[in-house]
């Protein structure tokens, strides 16, 4: 699976971005997507993902209420759509797929869970 990830960019606080990642390839294979990122200096964190048959969405506590996750099974395409934005957002954000149920369901939060990963997208939210 090939991921394009895409709609990053420069966002004044409170401002809103859509990020998209495009799959191509065996997306038969894929059973859930998920966006992380990683801020400078910090570590890679858990965003949100989306079971991609059933639907079903999960959030850090962070962006909840705030971010929302979904995807067009027809293009291969899963969304990020970025509300009240705020300067502790300004990271790369990259988007993954998984294969494996059970790795999914047991630590959907770890990039362990994951197979494969997009080339990121830079969001940089301004104060």
């Amino acid at each position: 699976v090939q991921l394009q990830a895409s709609g990053g960019g420069l966002v004044e606080t409170g401002g809103s971005l859509r990020l998209s990642c495009s799959a191509s390839g065996r997306t038969f294979s894929i059973y859930a997507m998920g966006w992380f990122r990683r801020a400078p200096g910090k570590e890679r964190e858990f965003v949100a993902a989306i079971r991609w048959s059933a639907g079903t969405t999960y959030y850090a506590d962070s962006v909840k209420n705030r971010f929302t996750v979904s995807r067009d099974n027809a293009r291969d395409t899963v969304y990020l759509q970025m509300n009240g934005l705020k300067p502790e957002d300004t990271a790369v954000y990259y988007c993954a797929s998984g294969n494996r149920q059970s790795a999914f369901l047991t630590n959907y939060r770890g990039a362990d869970a994951y197979d494969f990963w997009g080339q990121g997208t830079q969001v940089t939210v301004s104060s």
